[in-house]
């Protein structure tokens, strides 16, 4: 059975696009970034500003894909599944966490010391009740995510997927999501050359 790719979107730490096209350009880096795009994008969670970078890309990053969407009204709750993975795990988070524990630990900190806690977020945020995975890899494989979305599709464990990447660590971030369905109106088939294509594209940005 075909899946596809319906949406795509990239976040590079200078601006976000959505299929290709830009959506919002920004003029800080880093973590002030973030908070300027929240702005930039019109957003209103006044949570975004507790989070950590990490989760503050990954929601932008989802905001950005489901613009003028609300999955949980399309689908099911539980038939909406997120599969994200990341390249350095929560590791921004944790040394800023060491560094508290100098003078006092810091709870706020801690709570975001594990990468999955992003795709928590964003399921709060979406109301998301469907399976949802982090993996922490070196480099993105399209292929292996590809297969592991497939299957989740396939076997009717899922309807909807959020899939892609986010990474951040010390100012430097990249995030590529895309929403993959069963629906044939589509940017292209979800396999692991289209995904691979569409990912190497945004640094030609």
């Amino acid at each position: 059975m075909q899946h596809y790719i319906t949406r795509y979107v990239h976040i590079d730490g200078k601006a976000i696009y959505v299929d290709g096209a830009l959506l919002y350009g920004g003029e800080t880096a880093g973590a002030e970034f973030l908070t300027e795009a929240y702005k930039g994008i019109g957003l209103d969670y006044p949570k975004f500003y507790k989070m950590d970078p990490l989760s503050r890309l990954a929601i932008l990053a989802t905001e950005a894909l489901l613009q003028g969407r609300r999955l949980t009204q399309e689908y099911k709750p539980e038939d909406v599944a997120v599969i994200i993975s990341c390249a350095h795990s929560s590791l921004d988070t944790d040394l800023r966490y060491q560094q508290s524990m100098a003078t006092a630990p810091s709870p706020s900190l801690f709570i975001y010391t594990l990468p999955n806690v992003m795709i928590g977020e964003v399921c709060i945020r979406q109301g998301i009740k469907g399976e949802n995975t982090c993996f922490v890899s070196d480099s993105f494989d399209p292929g292996f995510q590809a297969d592991y979305v497939n299957g989740l599709l396939t076997g009717n464990r899922a309807e909807v997927c959020i899939s892609g990447r986010a990474d951040y660590l010390r100012g430097e971030m990249n995030a590529f999501f895309m929403l993959v369905e069963k629906n044939p109106a589509s940017l292209g088939e979800y396999n692991s050359q289209t995904t691979k294509q569409l990912y190497e594209r945004q640094w030609k940005n």
